[in-house]
């Protein structure tokens, strides 16, 4: 029986030294692998590993650029940034902390719960909600979006651990909607229409970075590393709209439009000289804090966005035209019928009329589409073509605003068997409110067609301009001959013909009005456009007004617009101080044998 035992206890005391040499062999394996470890740490790659970790304590911060703002033409701003805060969290560092006290100048215990109960109450946002958002392991966690500077300071000044500010913009319009659909309006994720967006570039500005360590703590290291790329702030976009003159334009035409029930309108100002939009205003317009209250239609410019059959405005291109080719002069007279029958097709006049013998600058007074062709039908349909598409019709028209203005018109080529004759009178093409204010410009400014204008310049943060010039792109379309009769001829339309409510006293005024049929959306027409566009002083032409409603409801013979005109007209001749040079209008005889009491 010893033997036995001393067998038994002879395999334990084996198998028991066994295990210790296998646990022998496993520590010095690792402890083989820590030092192999420890040497590649420290003997062969000591920077890899330190720089690891300083990344890993690393934080990169955006240092927002200062977005520019948008002024008018008297640098009066449009819009502008204000500032504001995004309050956000590393849930991590979330904890318990202590803080002086306001009663008893004594430290004390503050708790999470407490912390996030004075927070939602200085963020003014529902407590358990905040709570879910502060509690987890997110290392960035937004608690508020664009908190005013006010709010940053309270909350902050709780002192919760890993609570920060990060520095945002917000736009403010000091005007509200004027100008609205101009300036456009901003979104969660960037600008989104108008000059906010259009001129991104130039408004924008780059971003800066600002990268620091931080400790365990989460607080900033004073002595580590520290790197900040500055930000470029944006430029400030200068327009050459006028504030106050927009606003009254607005309230001028929203009157009008209600007026007769219409869809939309618009009232369109321009500097003759310079082509600079001094008013672009709309029926209605865009708030740009909220634009989603306004109907999509309004939120950009209807001047761009919208085209149609400009109607009889569309007869000065074809009396310019003739003039400039000498097929015709304004006291050239005609037999005009109410019914005219010229190469297979019938031409009506909107309102019956016996047949009148009238000059060339009556007709165009009366708006006498018979008449009209008459005059237009000496010029061949090419030569007609050419002096439409000098003026721009046909083509877009860019202004930077990202949208460009529609104009379509066909080549002679590809126009149907009445449309060398409609469009001389304004129908068969399209135009936006721009290409018929472009068409008026030209031949109003000594026969120069200068684009239109809307933005001035472009303003450096430290205030240096760059002008934006549009002098190279001036071309002659008429000579000073034309456009001096024409001038003359469209006085007689304010004077005599159908716009004599947009006479302005004191001052010698020409314009022409315009009905054109409204396209249905299931094809055909279903309603009509109107407008009147117009010129002052015709000693020495300054500004061109249109005034266009479109669908209007009711009889159309009871339609005006043109004393919106002179309302808007008189208000621009008045703030820019042109003085009254005497109405003593020199408009060409309508009728032969200057007898203009001529019926209808």
């Amino acid at each position: 029986m010893a033997a036995s035992f001393r067998r038994r206890f002879s395999t334990s005391e084996r198998t028991l030294s066994f295990r210790m040499r296998i646990g022998v062999a496993i520590l010095l394996a690792m402890l083989l692998l820590l030092g192999g470890r420890l040497f590649h740490v420290q003997g062969l790659d000591p920077a890899g590993h330190a720089q690891q970790a300083v990344d890993e304590r690393l934080r990169s911060v955006p240092i927002p650029a200062e977005r520019g703002d948008i002024l008018d033409t008297s640098g009066n701003v449009l819009a502008t940034s204000v500032e504001r805060y995004d309050i956000v969290v590393d849930q991590r560092l979330v904890e318990d902390f202590t803080r002086r006290s306001e009663v008893t100048d004594l430290r004390e215990t503050v708790s999470v719960d407490t912390a996030i109960a004075e927070l939602a109450e200085v963020l003014d946002v529902d407590e358990d909600e905040l709570s879910d958002d502060m509690t987890g392991d997110e290392p960035y966690s937004v608690l508020a979006r664009a908190v005013t500077p006010e709010e940053q300071h309270e909350a902050m000044d709780i002192g919760i651990p890993g609570l920060y500010a990060e520095p945002v913009s917000e736009r403010s319009y000091p005007s509200g909607s004027v100008a609205g659909s101009v300036l456009g309006f901003m979104g969660s994720d960037g600008p989104l229409e108008g000059i906010e967006s259009a001129q991104e570039d130039h408004l924008g500005g780059t971003d800066g970075e600002r990268i620091y360590e931080i400790g365990a703590d989460g607080v900033r290291i004073p002595t580590a590393t520290f790197e900040e790329l500055p930000a470029e702030d944006g430029q400030d976009v200068q327009l050459t709209l006028d504030q106050d003159l927009q606003w009254f334009a607005q309230e001028a035409i929203a009157a009008k439009a209600n007026q007769y029930n219409a869809q939309w309108g618009n009232a369109t100002v321009v500097d003759l000289k310079s082509s600079e939009i001094l008013a672009m205003a709309d029926s209605e317009t865009v708030d740009p804090t909220n634009p989603g209250a306004t109907d999509e239609l309004f939120r950009r410019p209807l001047a761009l966005t919208q085209d149609f059959e400009p109607g009889s405005t569309g007869k000065a291109i074809t009396f310019a035209a003739a003039l400039e080719e000498g097929t015709v002069n304004p006291t050239d007279e005609f037999t005009v019928p109410h019914e005219y029958d010229i190469d297979g097709e019938t031409i009506n006049d909107a309102t019956k009329h016996p047949t009148l013998d009238m000059t060339a600058a009556g007709i165009f007074a009366r708006s006498y589409n018979t008449g009209t062709v008459m005059v237009g039908s000496e010029l061949d349909e090419q030569t007609r073509y050419d002096y439409m598409t000098d003026v721009g019709i046909g083509s877009p028209m860019d202004i930077g605003l990202g949208t460009e203005a529609a104009s379509t018109l066909g080549t002679p080529s590809e126009w149907d068997p009445r449309q060398p004759l409609t469009t001389q009178f304004g129908q068969g093409y399209t135009t936006s409110v721009l290409h018929n204010v472009q068409t008026f410009q030209a031949i109003s400014n000594g026969g120069v067609r200068t684009p239109l204008k809307l933005i001035d310049s472009y303003v450096d943060p430290d205030g240096t301009e760059h002008p934006v010039s549009n002098d190279d792109e001036s071309r002659r379309v008429f000579s000073e001959e034309t456009s001096e009769d024409m001038m003359r001829i469209m006085e007689g339309v304010v004077e005599y013909g159908t716009g004599t409510e947009a006479a302005i006293p004191g001052y010698r005024v020409g314009g022409k009005t315009g009905i054109g049929e409204a396209a249905g959306a299931a094809g055909g027409f279903d309603g009509h456009t109107i407008s009147f566009i117009g010129v002052a002083p015709l000693d020495d032409p300054q500004y061109v007004v249109a005034v266009t409603v479109h669908r209007p409801q009711g009889d159309w013979q009871d339609w005006v617009v043109a004393d919106t005109f002179r309302e808007i007209m008189s208000h621009v001749l008045s703030t820019q101080d042109v003085a009254p040079t005497g109405d003593e209008d020199q408009a060409y005889d309508g009728f032969a044998g200057n007898n203009q009491d001529q019926p209808w």
